[in-house]
């Protein structure tokens, strides 16, 4: 809700300063047109001791995720780099309106001693790795040059529909891309 709000005042004060050609937009197949932006997600814990990765690269290659979860204010969509993850309602939303840019996998999540001593009556949903692999401003799913996650307009609704309250989410200029 919080998203929907902050891009309606972007939009407007775009509107109003006479900008409308700066906005985070490009055009579909369809010649419709598709806004992104740059979604900075919670990051609720870390990668757990069981996480394989190959570090010997960057961004690091993960090819077994374990995320160990410090805690959780609700988000749908959480990361600890260089990974994201999502609720499972999430993961239905997203592939019911068919996202571009990202597969799901299994993770391993695990919550630390501090999660139930600060959160005790906090029950996690069931979370999924979001694997993202498409390209920034093109798919519904991308990771810009800033190694910070971009999404479309459509599937931020979804994830912001369920819950983003500690999302950081700001315009893509899909010109920088």
């Amino acid at each position: 809700m919080v998203a929907r709000i902050w891009r309606s005042l972007v939009a407007f004060g775009q509107m109003m300063a006479g900008a409308e050609e700066l906005r985070p937009v490009a055009v579909t197949a369809e010649n419709s047109v598709m806004r992104y932006y740059e979604v900075k997600p919670l990051v609720a814990g870390e990668l757990g001791d069981d996480t394989v990765e190959d570090a010997s690269v960057h961004p690091p290659i993960v090819s077994k995720l374990h995320y160990h979860f410090a805690g959780w204010v609700g988000d749908a969509l959480v990361t600890s780099f260089p990974c994201f993850l999502v609720t499972e309602e999430a993961k239905r939303g997203l592939l019911a309106i068919g996202i571009s840019g990202a597969t799901f996998a299994d993770a391993q999540v695990t919550v630390s001693e501090d999660f139930h001593l600060v959160q005790p009556d906090v029950v996690l949903p069931p979370f999924v790795w979001l694997k993202v692999d498409g390209k920034a401003g093109l798919d519904d799913f991308g990771i810009n040059q800033k190694l910070y996650l971009v999404m479309s307009e459509r599937a931020l609704d979804v994830l912001d529909e369920l819950g983003l309250p500690s999302a950081s989410i700001e315009p893509f200029d899909v010109g920088n891309a």
